[in-house]
């Protein structure tokens, strides 16, 4: 088998360290084994879109030399990997799954969803769209074939949610956590297409990694909770034998070690959290990065591959070195 491996950024601003780090593992991956790493740029987020985002992307990973062997700005033949220009592929499993249950139409308005919101919060219950609540909401579930068509056929706005089942415990095997386990009566009912007929993420990675033929998913800690639904939707499209490995890596945390290190901890601490310097709408938006900070590519690169292994102390003694040896840091003065 030969391992397919991606990185898929969201073009929502800077590239943070630990989008590099996160690169840089699925690259050396793919680099010994002898298999393929894919740029995906993932822009079904619309509304949070950042201009100039995706080049920066494309020119971080270059400067670290993390290239990819296809993708964004290097072809493929899996094109294309832009995800908006995707959008029309992703319908036809968003009503697969609809067609074999595993899915319903919501017509829920947001003032709907928000006065059940706070109905249930006056009851000190959190809303959750689910098994619990989902019979007596706007759904087609809820409704005659004749009252689903003829909203259809008026276009009325719509999102297409997961079906989550009932008491069923959900197992994820994960490189380096090992088995997870989650139970479905936890998860909500995620929106897979939303009004418009934009893809969430949930969609839209399951769909691109499997067309792609990803074989491993090397991502951040924070996407692990959500990897039950991915595990549910290569059940339900029929794909499980296909679905790919996951490895979920830890957070880089502050040097304190006291949450997770944020695009403003770089001035707070002394040190870059970006790999370039990055120019926002304001100066509080803006940061310098480690190739202007002065650092070498190689430098960095070697850091960022032991991010997870070296201890908080050596890291933030590395962070605040000011040696003139070149071949890890290069004085700016």
């Amino acid at each position: 088998m030969k391992y397919r491996v991606r990185f898929a950024p969201s073009p929502t601003g800077a590239l943070h360290i630990g989008g590099v780090r996160t690169a840089l593992y699925n690259y050396l991956l793919a680099k010994q084994t002898g298999g393929d790493f894919i740029l995906r740029i993932e822009d079904t987020d619309q509304t949070r879109f950042v201009p100039g985002a995706e080049d920066y992307i494309i020119e971080a990973l270059s400067w670290c030399g993390l290239m990819p062997d296809e993708g964004v700005g290097f072809g493929g033949s899996h094109a294309p990997y832009r995800q908006s220009d995707r959008k029309e592929i992703y319908f036809q499993y968003a009503k697969q799954l609809i067609d074999s249950g595993h899915a319903y139409y919501a017509f829920d308005t947001a003032e709907a969803l928000q006065a059940q919101r706070e109905l249930l919060e006056a009851q000190k219950l959190t809303f959750k769209y689910d098994a619990t609540v989902r019979d007596q909401l706007d759904n087609s579930l809820n409704m005659t074939a004749a009252t689903l068509e003829q909203k259809l056929q008026q276009n009325e706005p719509y999102t297409i949610r997961l079906k989550v089942p009932k008491d069923e415990t959900i197992l994820v095997q994960d490189l380096i956590r090992g088995e997870v386990h989650f139970n479905s009566n936890e998860l909500d009912d995620k929106v897979l297409l939303k009004v418009g007929g934009m893809p969430t993420y949930h969609l839209a990675n399951i769909v691109d990694d499997y067309l792609m033929k990803v074989t491993h998913v090397i991502r951040g800690e924070e996407w692990l909770p959500s990897t039950a639904h991915h595990v549910l939707l290569y059940r339900f499209l029929g794909w499980e034998a296909a679905m790919p490995t996951f490895s979920h890596l830890p957070l880089i945390l502050k040097p304190d070690g006291k949450g997770k290190l944020s695009k403003r901890d770089g001035a707070k601490f002394g040190f870059p959290v970006f790999p370039l310097s990055w120019t926002g709408e304001t100066p509080e938006d803006s940061f310098i990065g480690f190739r202007e900070f002065g650092f070498l590519p190689e430098a960095v690169v070697n850091f960022f591959s032991f991010f997870g292994l070296e201890s908080r102390d050596r890291a933030r003694n590395f962070f605040h070195r000011r040696t003139n040896r070149g071949i890890f840091y290069r004085e700016n003065q």
